[in-house]
């Protein structure tokens, strides 16, 4: 059953412009997606949330655009070019290559027989300049935009003299040669992030990691996502990361199965310290209060941003029967819903019904951009097409909005897509209402 629901999710991200496969007119390439005209809203929809609440509305938070290209030394301090590796087995038979913790003792694919257990680096390598390939020309696109955050901490410090504890938040692309993507857009070899690294001061840590893990349920409940469907798994400490003391994992119930969606890490001062030494610039913070110097511990809230999508769209998918028909349907919350509200004239071949329909969805594009205008089909399809795409309220301009019943004059249906119950409603009350 979970198995067919997604496999009804991805047949409508491709159908309505959600998502569709990366290159699929030349076969496609597997683990890269791309998002649609619907799928880029509900995807900005999302960054622009989070943004809005950790950035925008606090006093304590940084702002940060780093580049995905960066000095290879970055990521050789941080450990990326020793130690970021999968185990990977290859078939003797077949020659398909899987990660070794995901697969049993034989091949999925024709029971061959496993080869030994080798690291393999997820990094993607590539070089720069004109000059031939050499260690000096060699550079790697990011695998986490936390990379960026840490080498401009001093820039930060010194243009903006923050006081602890305060944060540096960066929404952008991190890349990771998978060796077994899968799962829709769940595991990919191209992904967004937003990050925050949140510095604080040693002994001070468990409070702010404490209001960060309140901060992840607060940004679930604010995107769509409930509350039952998120679990928390304290992460062992022999299954952490090396530099972290602390970690929490937030598992999603995907239709596939209970996954990671965000994690949550106590750093301590392992990424400042190792830039520090690797770099021999000096990465340490003066406490201006106490003229204490010392290299500040880090909480980091990590939230992928295609698997956000994907819980939400999991979260909103909806099979229902209206009207005696049974209907698909996505659930948006207003702050996700790609688009706000559809407006229709009840008839596209009337021309006064067409002009003032226009009118009304020129007037409501001022005030909320992300109107759509829908003349195709009958109303009742027109109803259902809007229901899959996740349009919270649908706008119909009929012969009562041009005055033929006078008490009705410059008033049209408003459909609510979750009930389907229309009312009749004014025109200048329309931008309040789907606000």
């Amino acid at each position: 059953m979970a198995d067919d629901k997604m496999e009804k999710i991805v047949s409508l991200c491709k159908r309505r412009g959600f998502i569709y496969p990366g290159s699929e007119i030349y076969g496609g390439l597997s683990g890269t997606w791309d998002y649609g005209p619907l799928g880029i809203e509900l995807k900005k929809n999302i960054e622009n949330l989070w943004w809005r609440m950790f950035v925008q509305e606090r006093d304590d938070m940084y702002g940060l655009d780093a580049a995905i290209l960066m000095n290879a030394e970055v990521w050789k301090a941080s450990g990326h070019v020793a130690g970021f590796s999968d185990p990977l087995v290859e078939c003797k038979k077949c020659k398909r290559r899987f990660r070794a913790d995901q697969v049993g003792q034989r091949c999925p694919e024709c029971g061959g027989e496993f080869g030994p257990v080798r690291q393999f680096n997820m990094m993607f390598k590539t070089q720069v300049g004109a000059v031939p390939e050499d260690e000096a020309s060699i550079v790697y696109l990011r695998p986490e935009t936390a990379g960026g955050i840490f080498v401009n901490f001093k820039n930060v410090v010194d243009s903006f003299h923050p006081k602890l504890p305060f944060g540096i938040a960066q929404v952008g692309k991190a890349f990771r040669n998978e060796i077994a993507p899968r799962d829709f857009t769940f595991r990919s070899r191209e992904f967004q992030q937003m990050e925050i690294e949140y510095f604080v001061r040693p002994g001070e840590w468990e409070a702010s990691f404490e209001m960060w893990r309140q901060n992840v349920h607060a940004f679930n409940k604010a995107v769509g996502i409930p509350q039952s469907e998120v679990h928390e798994l304290e992460v062992a400490p022999e299954d952490r990361a090396h530099y972290s003391k602390r970690t929490i994992d937030f598992e999603f119930e995907f239709p596939f199965g209970r996954k990671e969606l965000y994690g949550l890490a106590y750093r301590t001062d392992f990424d400042l310290t190792a830039h520090a030494s690797a770099s021999g610039k000096d990465l340490s913070y003066l406490d201006e209060a106490t003229a204490e110097r010392f290299a500040p511990h880090v909480i980091e809230p990590s939230f992928g941003v295609d698997r956000t999508v994907l819980a939400v769209l999991s979260s909103a998918y909806r099979e229902d029967e209206l009207g005696g028909e049974k209907r698909i349907y996505l659930a948006f919350n207003k702050a996700a819903a790609p688009i706000k509200a559809a407006v229709f004239p009840l008839l596209k071949n009337k021309p006064q019904l067409v002009a003032k329909a226009r009118e009304v969805y020129q007037l409501l594009k001022k005030v909320e951009p992300r109107i759509m205008w829908d003349d195709n089909g009958n109303i009742g399809k027109r109803y259902r097409r809007q229901d899959e795409i996740g349009t919270p309220y649908c706008i119909t301009i009929d012969f009562d909005t041009l005055g033929e019943k006078p008490e009705l004059i410059d008033t049209v249906t408003l459909r609510d897509r979750d009930s389907g119950e229309q009312e009749r409603v004014a025109v200048s009350e329309l931008a309040s209402r789907i606000a």
